[in-house]
């Protein structure tokens, strides 16, 4: 129990599974969150983890009592965590224009933002008590601008780039640290289908160990990597006829039901 703990949603691959191998590299207890638990916990196991420095809960991010219960869970079993990362998210291409791609919009948004505050909720309130602690919320480079064709995600992430502005801000005088990570193109499941050109992909361990060193940091905002960086700081500089003539070629992420 002296060993620090960090919880992380969207445990069961990709970002998630990296961070947590990463943090448990660094002598950290891991809490880890995903729908499909058995499939978490055969991984820990695999990996050679003492049983003694982890635990699964079993929550969906969109199911705001399991998730919050699972932040409870987490307290009662192994304390108030050092770390939090809410990482689980959900990508999917949309058109307006068909009305079944407003179920997936909504699919998205509880995902990546209701998601994301219900993951933070819990430990909140005994963070601030005991005056530390860092949360932290991935999203994305495409949170910067909106891409054609990628319109829930983009809105998505660009709620969670302002929203955890917002919560740094009202946590400034507490102790506890708001960590906004917004990640370039990563090979994971979510980047695999992509039916175009993903400049300056990573390895998903690549990405943790640079977001690892962020965090312990204490950064509020990292773009990683750092190219992705100044591509996003030109994409936000275009002027909109620019920028709208250099999107509309680009190829668009895949439909659900395509």
């Amino acid at each position: 129990m002296t060993a620090p703990l960090v919880y992380i949603t969207g445990a069961s691959s990709g970002i998630g599974q990296a961070l947590a191998a990463r943090f448990h590299r660094d002598g950290y207890r891991l809490a880890l969150v995903a729908r499909r638990a058995a499939e978490v916990r055969a991984w820990a196991q695999t990996q050679g983890y003492d049983p003694a420095s982890w635990a699964v809960y079993a929550a969906d991010v969109r199911d705001v009592v399991a998730i919050t219960g699972a932040g409870r869970a987490c307290i009662a079993a192994q304390g108030v965590p050092d770390v939090v990362i809410a990482n689980a998210g959900i990508s999917v291409g949309v058109d307006t224009a068909m009305a079944e791609d407003l179920e997936v919009l909504r699919a998205i948004f509880e995902t990546n933002n209701l998601g994301m505050a219900a993951t933070f909720q819990p430990f909140i309130a005994p963070m601030c008590a005991r005056r530390s602690g860092t949360l932290v919320g991935i999203a994305s480079v495409a949170g910067i601008r909106g891409l054609p064709g990628h319109g829930g995600y983009c809105a998505s992430k660009a709620a969670v780039i302002s929203y955890c502005e917002s919560l740094r801000g009202e946590l400034r005088a507490s102790g506890v640290k708001v960590v906004t990570l917004c990640p370039g193109y990563v090979a994971t499941p979510l980047t695999r289908g992509n039916p175009y050109r993903m400049p300056f992909l990573m390895q998903a361990d690549d990405f943790a160990d640079r977001a690892f060193r962020a965090i312990a940091r204490g950064v509020s905002y990292r773009v990683i990597p750092w190219q992705m960086g100044v591509v996003a700081r030109l994409m936000r500089a275009l002027p909109n006829a620019l920028f709208d003539r250099l999107a509309s070629g680009r190829g668009r992420k895949p439909r659900q039901r395509s």
